[in-house]
């Protein structure tokens, strides 16, 4: 069962499934009031239900007007996880469609912007001031997997999101940071533990580990007090044949 303590509101964006689903739980657990945000209604529902508590909102991050009715309605908000994210087909950079660009970074990096524009509006406002935003990147933001142009393009771009917010956060009491994860075990990830592209043209399966070590990463970083932050962690299996690609 969930602490019955209350640590504090977390908005966990891509809460239906995956390192999201698997954050508010481990939120929960924690003692957050977690506010599940995806676009499936009957996933959240489920997240909901394994957590034993929060609530679950609809939302597509693409939707500014969807984005800010959530965040507006908010009477506090203490942490936001910005985990929604897609990782669009595997093709050569002259076969890449601008459907497939466009998407990745609607949903990676303008869908990170959007909400983290409205969670600073609520946390610069309320009292006590301050919280801490959460982004999800990758570690394709530091070496790019072959043949994945929009994907790394897209969490290069969240990198550079996170480090704006950070300088403008600090005079806020808003602590800003980055989680870049490798092959955490998750429904998305599933192709590369059986055979990922590798640079030399090769297909190999790759280690992955559970999600719940993400979960408990990010609460965690929750749990320092905002006085700190730790701007960029990356957390990957150990096998992950990372150090030495490209």
């Amino acid at each position: 069962m969930p602490d019955t303590s209350f640590t504090g509101v977390a908005v966990v964006t891509g809460g239906g499934s995956g390192i999201g689903r698997a954050a508010g739980i481990a939120l929960a657990a924690a003692g957050y009031h977690v506010v599940f945000a995806g676009r499936t209604a009957s996933t959240l529902a489920e997240s909901v239900a394994l957590a034993g508590s929060g609530a679950a909102h609809v939302l597509d991050v693409t939707d500014r007007g969807a984005v800010d009715a959530l965040f507006d309605g908010l009477e506090r908000l203490d942490l936001l996880v910005n985990s929604a994210g897609i990782f669009s087909a595997q093709q050569p950079v002259a076969e890449t469609s601008d459907e497939g660009w466009e998407a990745s970074l609607a949903i990676n990096v303008t869908g990170s912007f959007r909400t983290a524009r409205a969670a600073f509006r609520v946390m610069a406002a309320q009292e006590p001031r301050g919280g801490r935003i959460l982004n999800l990147g990758s570690v394709s933001a530091q070496v790019p997997r072959p043949q994945a142009t929009p994907y790394t393009v897209s969490k290069h771009a969240v990198t550079g999101l996170t480090r704006s917010l950070a300088l403008e956060g600090r005079d806020l009491d808003i602590a800003v940071g980055q989680l870049d994860v490798g092959n955490a075990a998750t429904a998305m990830t599933q192709g590369l533990q059986v055979g990922a592209l590798q640079p030399d043209g090769s297909r190999k399966g790759e280690a992955a580990f559970d999600v719940r070590h993400i979960a408990d990463t990010i609460v965690f970083l929750a749990g320092l007090p905002l006085s700190v932050n730790v701007p960029f962690m990356t957390v990957m299996a150990t096998a992950m044949p990372l150090l030495g690609r490209g």
